[in-house]
């Protein structure tokens, strides 16, 4: 196969929802479709001890909630598919909103008996920042839920985006039939099981056919005829309208009976676009370029606890990424070798030889890298968008094993380097404040670092009003400012200084009395 076609065959996406719209869950079945898993694992069941194949660490497990951005590649019907499962919890979406810079295209999903909720419209505004298509899943149909009608008009007044309807549900709840595809114009019919994977489909070219009536009852098959002419208020499905982020294609199913997963995926691997164009600080990077290019999204220590490994996530941009090949850092400015770079399956890793823009890669690491860097061979320039947010919420560090100094100071570090949340040194006493963007990133962090590094601490609450860096194109102005606020100044684990700002006055008079000092609220400055 050429990498023309090895390019043209890949579809990189991510799944994005509110915490409980059955995101997990969707993936999981996704998976089972697509032959990449035997059994699906229940992301909460007390009776089931499988747990989510894309939960794989101990306290997602413990949770029952994705704590970390998974990644996991297969193929189906010839499509080599790379699926990016997301957290849905609010305190972890700053994994998310970078990972979504890694994708091209997104499949959000609503819970058909809440609607759309907070966190899916923040998650949505980042997709509309870039333009990025979206396919709609409403889930749980075999629940009492809202009405059809209803959630899309939520779904166009809340997240500002155009739906276009290509399943539609017949009923809901304990009376819920099954969806008509308007895509492929069949009927599908609900059978409430999760073990069986096909399910009972008939080709329906004509919705006056009275096998409808047949398989529904006249009730139902009146009901499905009457909503489908009503539907024509919406626009028509067109492929390029979709891919530049004009409209959102719908489907209906319920993701934990295995109901409406095969539309979704045959739909999605005609439709989703292949690998997009990604701009730097020098051009912009096309996917067909023959040398290589890609960027670090994400950073995960210890995926295997037993061999403390660390491993960075490569968004491959361009070219063709070789095992063995020395590749460009470009902030580090020296050349790089990767013996063992792998494939994901959640935790489960291979060894490949080469992949292919769109792929996701796992190279080891002893420390090179760090979040948003760049890989080339050989051309100067580095990729934007990805950057670290300033923290909401602060605490101070207390060592609570003063035996484990070394242990503590490791695993903060490297943990830290994941992004989830970021370290500053407090400059007039050295203490060690920890930034996160949400309050169950603190206890994520306290539990993996005594689980993985046998190291403990405690957490001393810390009022601040802002993290921001600073700078200043004349370094004595910003010496000046720094000797000023002293005991408000700290250092984050790249030496740039923070401001700790205590309030919002305190932040606007610093910035009204310092003109000439720049205040960043991203690390991507």
């Amino acid at each position: 196969m050429s990498d023309k076609e090895e390019i043209e065959r890949r579809r990189t996406f991510g799944i994005i929802s509110h915490p409980d719209a059955g995101k997990t869950t969707l993936t999981e079945k996704l998976l089972l479709f697509g032959g990449a898993i035997q059994t699906a694992g229940a992301v909460k069941s007390n009776k089931n001890s499988k747990a989510a194949t894309s939960d794989f660490m101990e306290i997602e497990r413990q949770r029952g909630i994705s704590v970390a951005t998974s990644v996991m590649g297969f193929d189906y019907k010839g499509v080599k598919i790379n699926l990016l499962d997301t957290p849905g919890h609010q305190d972890f979406c700053e994994d998310t909103y970078r990972t979504l810079t890694a994708v091209d295209s997104v499949i959000m999903v609503i819970d058909c008996v809440k609607g759309v909720e907070s966190q899916t419209e923040k998650l949505l505004e980042v997709c509309r920042m870039r333009n990025t298509p979206v396919i709609v899943f409403i889930n749980k149909l075999d629940r009492e839920g809202r009405d059809p009608y209803d959630l899309l008009d939520e779904i166009e007044s809340k997240l500002k985006i155009n739906v276009c309807p290509l399943s539609w549900p017949i009923s809901m709840g304990k009376t819920f039939k099954g969806v008509y595809s308007l895509f492929e114009k069949s009927l599908l019919l609900f059978q409430p099981s999760g073990s069986k994977l096909e399910k009972d489909t008939f080709e329906i070219k004509d919705l006056k056919d009275p096998k409808i009536d047949e398989m529904v009852s006249e009730r139902y098959a009146a009901k499905l005829r009457e909503d489908i002419e009503l539907l024509s208020v919406y626009p028509e499905f067109n492929k390029q309208d979709y891919l530049q982020g004009k409209i959102s294609p719908v489907f209906f199913g319920s993701a934990v009976n295995n109901f409406g997963i095969r539309e979704l995926l045959d739909c999605f691997i005609q439709i989703a676009p292949t690998p997009l164009s990604r701009d730097t600080d020098a051009r912009t990077i096309l996917p067909e370029e023959t040398k290589f290019t890609g960027f670090v999204f994400k950073i995960h220590a210890n995926m295997d606890a037993r061999h403390r490994d660390r491993l960075a996530f490569v968004r491959v941009c361009s070219g063709k990424f070789e095992r063995n090949t020395n590749y460009y850092h470009t902030r580090l400015d020296k050349q790089l070798k990767f013996s063992n770079p792998t494939a994901f399956m959640a935790q489960e890793k291979t060894i490949i030889e080469a992949a292919y823009p769109g792929d996701i890669v796992g190279l080891y690491d002893t420390g090179n890298f760090k979040i948003g860097d760049t890989l080339t061979q050989g051309e100067k320039l580095n990729f934007k968008g990805i950057p670290s947010f300033s923290p909401e919420l602060f605490r101070y560090v207390i060592n609570a094993d003063p035996m484990k100094s070394k242990q503590l100071a490791k695993g903060l570090e490297q943990l830290t380097d994941e992004g989830v949340a970021q370290l500053f040194t407090k400059m007039s006493n050295a203490s060690k404040i920890l930034g996160t963007v949400g309050a169950l990133q603190f206890e994520v962090i306290q539990y993996r670092l005594n689980s993985e590094y046998s190291a403990s601490c405690n957490f001393e609450s810390l009022n601040l009003y802002k993290a921001c860096w600073v700078t200043c194109k004349d370094k004595k102005k910003l010496q000046a400012f720094v000797d000023d606020k002293f005991q408000h100044m700290a250092k984050d684990k790249e030496d740039n200084f923070v401001f700790l700002a205590e309030s919002a006055w305190a932040l606007q008079m610093a910035q009204e009395k310092n003109p000439d000092i720049e205040f960043h609220f991203t690390s991507e400055y």
